[in-house]
């Protein structure tokens, strides 16, 4: 059997492994000891790592959409529904990759075509994490994302005011309403400021504390399970390709966003 690539990539005291070939995917963050990742990477789970979601983010409502009069049916693969595009189980090209960066590329599987793109870059205080999705041969609808899973924090500031309103089957329908208290597998608008999650000293490990920045306007917060916690920024809605939040690309037209981690030592012990 042939052994998996990984890319290590580090700085300063942060450490960070990159597996092209499970969906380009950070498989694991280690910072001043510190795993802030969860890294169990059993080949069926979605809840490992952080991975880029493309051509679409979250669930499209029984896979299926219309787009400039035609219907389209993409693979059901989180029954009823499709979740979270094609490229988090792509096998990503590394187009280049040295101690602290890593370039990588892959093809779209599904209808339109159109090319992945995620350029990485460590830091000694954060991580920069850039996705594109570039359309090709025709003209396409496309949303990207990151599904980042957390180990979870001491305690965690989620400043978010408004979300859109989930139906029977988990599906937002494009209402906006006041977010309710946790738990959340829900998606907010732009927070007011930026998610930040505290992690206590612990033994050996300095307290930290880790802030999520990106210029996605939709961010989705799963916090329903003891282990775990996602906070993933999205350039638009889940069901973005029924609801018209879809960005639509021309060929060679190029839909980018960034998500940077970063971290630091609080100022004060809490």
């Amino acid at each position: 059997m042939a052994r998996e690539l990984v890319h290590d990539l580090e700085a300063g005291d942060a450490r960070a492994s990159v597996h092209p070939e499970r969906g380009g995917r950070l498989g694991s963050l280690e910072v001043h000891g510190h795993r802030l990742l969860r890294d169990d990477a059993s080949p069926s789970s979605m809840l490992w790592g952080c991975y880029p979601m493309a051509p679409w983010a979250g669930r499209i409502r029984h896979g299926a959409f219309e787009f400039d009069g035609h219907r389209y049916q993409l693979p059901i693969d989180a029954p009823p529904h499709a979740i979270h595009g094609t490229a988090h189980l792509a096998r990503w090209e590394v187009v280049d990759a040295g101690r602290d960066h890593c370039e990588l590329r892959c093809d779209l599987d599904w209808p339109f075509g159109g090319i992945a793109h995620q350029h990485l870059v460590m830091r000694p205080d954060g991580i920069v994490l850039l996705l594109a999705v570039v359309a090709t041969s025709q003209r396409m609808p496309a949303a990207l994302g990151w599904h980042p899973c957390f180990r979870p924090p001491t305690s965690a500031t989620l400043d978010v005011e408004f979300m859109y309103r989930r139906d029977a089957e988990g599906i937002p329908t494009g209402e906006i309403v006041n977010a309710p208290p946790p738990p959340w597998d829900d998606c907010f608008t732009a927070p007011r400021t930026p998610p930040l999650l505290h992690y206590a000293a612990d033994g050996q490990r300095p307290p930290i504390d880790v802030r999520l920045d990106s210029d996605c306007d939709h961010w989705v917060v799963f916090n329903e399970l003891p282990d775990a916690l996602c906070v993933e920024p999205q350039s638009a809605p889940p069901d973005a390709h029924n609801l018209g939040s879809a960005a639509v690309l021309e060929p060679g037209e190029m839909l980018q966003r960034r998500f940077e981690i970063s971290w630091q030592r609080p100022p004060t012990d809490r």
